[in-house]
């Protein structure tokens, strides 16, 4: 009989647990929330490369790639990089343009994320694109 009773008591999760549980929940809701943007803003630099580079991948040269950029940027309202950071080389018959960056933001106090990105898209002379 005292198994049984002893057995009831002992169900479920405790209040400490359930508090572990969703303290670790929250942490990773608020670590996501922070990360979002650092993530949204590396896709809009991906796809304005990828637009300029399918814009011209039929023939252009580093300034028209760079206005073409510039306008993305606005559009897009990037503001982690500078069109200017954009590294543009001369690759063949086509060209190479190179973004990479350090993106950082506030997770607890002077608690940072800071999270590397780095792509490169290939205008012409082999494919736009990749």
């Amino acid at each position: 009989m005292q198994y049984v009773q002893n057995r009831k008591q002992q169900r479920g999760a405790t209040m400490l647990g359930m508090l572990t549980i969703v303290a670790i929940l929250g942490l990773a809701l608020y670590s996501i929330m922070r990360l979002w943007p650092l993530y949204f803003e590396y896709y809009s630099i991906v796809r304005s490369m990828q637009e300029v580079a399918k814009d011209n991948k039929d023939g252009a040269d580093i300034p028209q790639l760079r206005k073409g950029l510039e306008r993305h940027w606005e559009i897009e309202d990037i503001k982690s990089l500078d069109v200017k950071d954009i590294e543009i080389k001369k690759l063949g018959a086509g060209f190479q343009i190179h973004a990479e960056y350090e993106a950082r933001t506030n997770f607890i106090s002077n608690i940072f994320w800071v999270v590397d990105f780095d792509k490169t898209v290939t205008v012409g002379g082999g494919g736009a694109g990749e």
